[in-house]
């Protein structure tokens, strides 16, 4: 019976049945042959209701939404070319600060590639930055804003890693913007070395980008100045935002027409929704077999006779981590994070430097050939081959890569 239910799982996986599908069936299955009583997967469904931090999902998702489907994303472009223009390599700086931004509120790195990719594309271009450069970086730009708030991800993580969400946020800022710090120094090297031209410093324009910008352009400092200052936590964050975009796009802008567009932006938002809180309630009963099996500590001696150091854990746990974010990474947190944080924690790990780790991973599992998701979205978005997307995307996979392992080995350094 076992074998035939373990098969019947594998090919439910392989014919595409939904993951919260496969996760309930197995949980259930491995209750039953424990002999444990069924309610238990139950009860921990219903944990969600209780949980804090899950607000913030369905009002920060339908925010970034709501943005995505008004005109903020071209505005946010064209304040980052007006602020950056003038310096060597700034429409590049330009495009990753408003790739970053958009991919931060929106929680989606395919999201920031279909909508603003389609306008930094041909900007680049104009640029006379050469195909692999300008394919390499739209392509990046996914992965980019998902250390940063309101990032999906992070929220999701310390959901099933049961850390506090405002010490995540917080600490995951720094190691962000020393990646985008990395890939603004390729850019502008790049620049110096093509003899890209920069832009006139137009005090008119960045004035103008300003005012038309006025409004969003507080949405960052609203929202990471407020939780850094403890002056709200993440839920009421997301509550704050998602007012103040609704009445900005809605009724200010007038973007958005209330009872045309809302109702639609919503049932949208509402399917990511949906689809993260049933595989985090189904892996929820799932994570409760884990511990009553004592599955993590039977893990960590395994492991603990193959790798005895905490510095060798580390290179194989970021190797593990990016094979299965390359693959799905909502399902990847909640079914492998209740296993790795208790192993993890044993080797002396803190679970936020962990946390870190993973969403580092997540960035560059993204782009990481031969599975990485951005890597199809590019391609089907810019009519290329993968061949070429995966040459383009070198540099900036490196660049991550050297940033993951600063963030590995060195947390000190950097305030984690």
């Amino acid at each position: 019976m076992k074998l035939t239910i373990s098969l019947f799982l594998l090919f439910s996986t392989l014919v595409g049945a939904p993951i919260f599908a496969v996760i309930a069936i197995a949980t259930f299955f491995l209750f039953y042959i424990s002999g444990i009583d069924f309610s238990a997967p139950i009860i921990e469904l219903m944990r969600l209701q209780s949980m804090p931090s899950l607000i913030s999902i369905p009002l920060f998702t339908f925010a970034g939404y709501l943005l995505a489907a008004s005109k903020a994303p071209e505005r946010m472009l064209n304040l980052s070319r007006a602020m950056f223009g003038f310096i060597s390599g700034g429409v590049a700086i330009a495009s990753l600060t408003a790739a970053a931004l958009f991919t931060a509120f929106t929680g989606a790195s395919g999201v920031t590639i279909i909508a603003l990719g389609g306008l930094i594309y041909p900007i680049l271009k104009a640029q006379k930055y050469d195909e692999s450069f300008s394919l390499g970086l739209v392509t990046s730009t996914g992965s980019l804003g998902l250390l940063f708030p309101p990032s999906l991800p992070i929220i999701l993580y310390a959901i099933v890693g049961k850390l506090d969400l405002n010490i995540l946020f917080k600490k995951a800022i720094i190691p962000g913007l020393i990646l985008m710090a990395a890939f603004y120094i390729f850019a502008w090297l790049k620049a110096l070395k093509t003899g890209i031209n920069t832009q006139e410093i137009r005090k008119e324009k960045i004035f103008s980008a300003i005012v038309d910008s006025a409004w969003e352009l507080p949405l960052p400092f609203l929202i990471v100045g407020g939780i850094y200052g403890g002056y709200f936590t993440a839920s009421e964050a997301a509550s704050i935002m998602a007012f103040y975009v609704v009445i900005v796009e809605c009724f200010i802008k007038k973007e958005v027409d209330v009872y045309k567009d809302l109702p639609s932006i919503s049932l949208k938002s509402l399917e990511l929704v949906g689809a993260i809180f049933a595989v985090l309630g189904a892996a929820l009963g799932f994570t409760s077999y884990l511990i009553d099996e004592q599955i993590p500590e039977k893990l960590f001696s395994i492991i603990h006779n193959f790798i005895p150091g905490k510095l060798f854990f580390l290179l194989f746990l970021n190797f593990f981590i990016l094979m299965i974010n390359m693959i799905e990474i909502f399902s990847a947190i909640v079914i492998v994070v209740p296993l790795i944080v208790p192993v993890a924690v044993n080797y002396g790990i803190d679970p936020i430097h962990l946390g870190i780790i993973f969403l580092v991973n997540l960035e560059l599992g993204y782009m990481t050939p031969p599975l990485g998701i951005n890597l199809f979205l590019s391609s089907g978005r810019f009519k290329k081959p993968l061949g070429e997307i995966y040459k383009s995307i070198l540099p900036f996979w490196l660049i991550t890569s050297a940033v993951l392992i600063l963030i590995t080995y060195f947390p000190n350094l950097i305030g984690i």
